[in-house]
């Protein structure tokens, strides 16, 4: 009898994923009756206005980052004293105090992180060592960034670390 039961589950499961692949599974129902075509309908209830994907412009690709600044030359072995979080798309936010400027840097640069942390300053610093690092784990526009940079010191860090990892 188990055997029964098992081959009735497994012939469910395969159906189910046969329709997955067909795509008659998981596609969005058509506009409810008297919908602008513009909205969908789930399960009869309507979805406002502008939430649901309607073509290639309701699509874009990931950017979320999360940032620190950590004291010590090793970001694994430093002691954090700050992170935030960063998402660019579809629109900038996280905990980051200026998400919009960060973005915009990011953007400006094509993520280029090395662009925006060995920027030019004249900033004059003394020549002590306290290193401090910064580090942009996540993803941006879809692909994995892990980037890390380590300043000799917080003067040079101040001077040389553009919007993205003033927080």
């Amino acid at each position: 009898m188990r055997s029964i039961a098992r081959a009735a589950a497994c012939g469910a499961v395969l159906a189910l994923g046969g329709l997955c692949f067909t795509g008659t599974a998981g596609a969005l129902p058509a506009p409810a009756e008297g919908a602008p075509a513009d909205e969908a309908s789930i399960g009869g209830v309507r979805a406002p206005a502008g939430t649901s994907p309607s073509g290639a412009e309701g699509l874009y690709a990931p950017s979320a980052l999360v940032l620190t600044v950590t004291d010590g030359a090793d970001h694994k072995t430093g002691t954090v004293r700050r992170a935030v979080t960063l998402s660019c798309a579809p629109t900038p936010s996280g905990s980051h105090p200026d998400a919009v400027a960060a973005c915009s840097e990011l953007k400006k640069n094509g993520a280029k992180f090395d662009a925006i942390t060995n920027s030019g300053t004249s900033r004059v610093c003394t020549k002590e060592w306290e290193p401090v690092t910064v580090t942009a784990d996540g993803v941006w526009e879809g692909r994995r960034v892990d980037y890390t940079h380590t300043f000799s010191n917080s003067c040079a860090m101040n001077g040389g670390r553009g919007a993205v990892f003033t927080f």
